[in-house]
């Protein structure tokens, strides 16, 4: 054993110690890494850089783009809305139509691809159901990694695979030849998740801010069948505005005065008002929606109201506020101001008249829309602005182009006409020339922490190469189990295949270790086929740390720690491990 190799295990030692204290962002972590690697001569410099420029980080980097198109148009809003059809507006089934939903997908395409289109799925629904996103995520990334072996192209790992057994005399991998045992994995992986999810993965939200951070206070708001709206004749019920907009519907005001419980068998008319309660967001979101609009929007006859420089904001009264104890009619608040009240929150209780007759007190929080210096301005009325708030209304017109160009990406790496990582990047040239989205706006939705890590991690798996050490620890472990049974070989080769695939990419541990074990198998006389396809199913074990694509996916978004993922994929990365062992050599048997 050589000096680097000595120093290298330390550094992933000290490594592994330093992600599971999270006392530096992981981030930060990455580059010391990387830096420790370059300076102490465990990889060049070039080999160490090359990461950030390898088709993994590209590959995220445009799949991060498309994400972000997918939601920019629209397109995630109204897949979200679909699955959520599909739960039978019931939260509990939310997880299974998610997992089911994401294991089929990613049984044809990258596991990394079918993360990242459905975590910003997921995190809509997480908002509509009103479910810890940290519940949902780690979920959805797993089941993405447990369908990656029922088929050839579930993962870029199985054609890598294919590809090294030919050079050894062996036919490929047909197409559904793992779907064997790639199915009962995917099917007991989300068993056991549904079944002890709820104790081993993490709640992470926040009980100091939950239901009362910004952009989640309960707002009310009224709201303004227009004018030949699809609604006019429609129950409340199949009006679906409660289902499809998150919105809890108070009243119905008919004529001005009627107040009329909202009742389902309730008929919509034109011009009745309906008071509603609901997040900022769900709020915001009747300004896109056909047939209605916030009632504020139709008084907008002031000009100053209708320039580029409109923003919206959130304010609260203060003591000495000019509409505390009064109401926006009698203060004449918009003309006064020129600035519109979009919402009231009142520490999440409701109110069951027009806000324009409601009295307002200290603490009401306002929801506004008007010209910037308009805004600015109330500071010195005694109104606390609490900062401007981003609404942008998704552009859906460019919905079936940026659905095409994202159909058009899976079709090419599924169909193996480019890799994975060209088809990402021409699909991320589409959607930009397209307009489906702007450069500024994606990269403002890029998580760069993420890459960063991705990017010096990966020189972490070139120095194992580099020093020999990841080829000196699978021959020294195959060498003390040569003569074990060989059922044990093949749980010492995934076990090692297993192990590597964290720090290293599932490709990686993959090369390195499968070339071992088919010499091995073929020296001991035992079928060569069952130790690729047991190594196979190992590489795609990537649970017990955020390292694979698909978990640094939801790693920042559901608020992870990096102990997290070792607590909630141990016990599965066990379970997958059983049903390897027990039909891998029954569907291949051992014997030649």
């Amino acid at each position: 054993m050589t000096l680097q190799i000595v120093l290298l295990l330390l550094v992933i030692l000290a490594a592994l110690v330093l992600f599971s204290l999270e006392r530096m962002p992981a981030d930060v972590i990455a580059i010391g890494i990387l830096l420790t690697l370059i300076l102490a001569g465990l990889v060049p410099p070039e080999v160490a850089f090359a990461g950030f420029g390898s088709d993994t980080v590209i590959m995220i980097f445009g799949l991060l783009v498309l994400t972000a198109a997918l939601v920019n148009t629209g397109v995630v809003d109204i897949i979200g809305r679909e699955l959520l059809n599909l739960t039978n507006d019931k939260s509990a089934n939310l997880l299974p139509v998610i997992m089911v939903t994401a294991a089929l997908l990613s049984g044809f395409i990258s596991n990394t691809a079918t993360t990242a289109l459905f975590v910003p799925i997921t995190l809509s629904l997480a908002a509509r159901t009103k479910i810890c996103p940290s519940k949902l995520l780690m979920p959805l990334a797993f089941s993405s990694i447990l369908a990656s072996s029922v088929t050839l192209v579930g993962t870029s790992t199985n054609i890598v695979i294919s590809g090294i057994i030919q050079q050894y005399g062996m036919e490929p991998l047909r197409m559904f030849e793992l779907t064997a045992v790639g199915v009962p994995v995917a099917v007991m992986g989300i068993i056991y998740l549904l079944v002890l999810g709820e104790y081993l993965i993490p709640d992470r939200s926040d009980p100091d801010t939950s239901g009362v951070g910004l952009g989640i206070r309960p707002y009310l708001a009224e709201v303004l069948v227009l004018e030949n709206s699809p609604l006019i004749g429609k129950t409340l019920a199949e009006s679906g505005l409660g289902r499809d907009l998150d919105l809890t519907i108070l009243r119905v005001i008919r004529g001005g005065n009627r107040y009329l419980i909202p009742q389902a068998k309730l008929i919509l008319k034109q011009d009745d008002e309906l008071l509603v309660k609901g997040n900022r967001e769900k709020i915001l979101k009747v300004k896109d929606t056909v047939g209605i609009a916030i009632k504020a929007d139709i008084k907008l006859s002031d000009p100053r109201l209708q320039t580029d420089e409109v923003q919206l904001a959130e304010i609260i009264l203060l003591p000495r506020s000019p509409l505390t104890g009064r109401t926006l009619k009698t203060l004449r608040f918009r003309q006064r101001y020129g600035i519109q009240v979009l919402g009231v929150n009142r520490r999440g209780k409701n109110i069951y008249r027009k806000l324009s007759q409601t009295r307002l007190r200290t603490g009401d929080q306002l929801l506004i829309q008007g010209q910037r210096a308009n805004i600015a301005a109330l500071d010195a009325d005694n109104y606390h602005i609490i900062g401007p708030v981003e609404h942008q209304s998704p552009n859906r017109k460019r919905a079936p182009i940026t659905i095409a160009i994202f159909t058009g990406v899976l079709l090419l790496a599924a169909l193996n006409i480019v890799s994975l990582p060209v088809a990402v990047l021409t699909g991320t040239l589409g959607v930009f020339i397209t307009r489906s989205i702007t450069p500024d706006e994606a990269y403002r939705e890029v998580s760069w922490n993420a890459l960063i890590v991705i990017g010096s991690m990966l020189a972490l798996g070139q120095a194992m190469e580099y020093t020999g050490t990841a080829e000196l620890v699978a021959t020294w472990i195959a060498g003390i189990t040569v003569n074990a049974n060989p059922l044990w070989l093949l749980t010492t080769f995934f076990a090692l295949t297993m192990v590597l695939t964290q720090p290293m990419s599932n490709q990686a541990a993959a090369v390195v270790v499968l070339p071992i074990a088919l010499r091995t198998a073929m020296q001991l006389g035992l079928n060569p086929r069952t130790f690729a396809v047991m190594i196979a199913v190992g590489a795609s074990c990537s649970f017990i740390t955020p390292l694979e694509p698909a978990c640094l996916l939801v790693y920042g978004p559901g608020g992870y720690k990096f102990i997290d993922f070792v607590k909630a994929g141990a016990g599965l990365t066990l379970l997958v491990y059983g049903i390897a062992i027990l039909m891998v050599p029954w569907i291949w048997p051992l014997g030649i």
